[in-house]
């Protein structure tokens, strides 16, 4: 159980929007957090796991370059924009690639979409996959979408194809959905 702190309750939109004391299954605020980008579970996750925000950030971090992510930092859970918060293309694919070992996450990111409840309430929310590219492109299998004022779009996807795995990252990229295809199809067409 993920109880929500006032810390969790007033993170910015786009968010959940539960109260303060709020109880949900981790399990259920992975899915807010990978399926509609809700910051306010994201707060609530790293909260639980680390003791603090900033402790699960600096333990991130550290993780991060316990897997040779060397031009990473994690200063908020959300993704939000701040100074020490940072990465690149290549530690995204890095990550992902470790993260898609992972039959819970994989399980996560494929989904179009997912109800869950509070545990106290039992209040239902909705959640839909925000990853256009799972519908549009033939073999995709997730990953996150992402957008701040400062990053412009992002988007990390995968494809499979013949039991061969890509993976695709964009940071600021107006066009993602269609720069993803072309990599995708760059890929699985030309590449032998």
């Amino acid at each position: 159980k993920v109880v929500f702190s006032k810390r969790a309750a007033s993170a910015p939109k786009v968010k959940l929007g539960a109260k303060s004391g709020s109880q949900f299954l981790l399990s259920d605020l992975l899915y807010a957090l990978m399926l509609e980008s809700y910051n306010d579970a994201a707060v609530a996750i790293a909260e639980h796991i680390g003791g603090s925000v900033e402790q699960f950030c600096a333990d991130m971090t550290q993780e991060a370059r316990n897997y040779g992510c060397y031009h990473t930092s994690f200063e908020t859970p959300n993704g939000l924009d701040s100074a020490r918060h940072y990465t690149t293309c290549h530690d995204l694919a890095l990550l992902t690639c470790l993260a898609l070992k992972n039959d819970n996450f994989c399980k996560i990111i494929k989904e179009p979409s997912f109800s869950i409840k509070e545990l106290k309430t039992g209040q239902s929310y909705s959640l839909n996959n925000k990853n256009l590219f799972l519908t549009s492109y033939n073999g995709a299998i997730g990953v996150k979408t992402g957008f701040t004022k400062k990053s412009g779009r992002c988007l990390v996807s995968a494809a499979e194809r013949d039991g061969v795995t890509l993976i695709a990252v964009t940071l600021n990229a107006p066009n993602d959905w269609q720069d993803h295809t072309l990599m995708f199809n760059y890929g699985f067409n030309d590449v032998k």
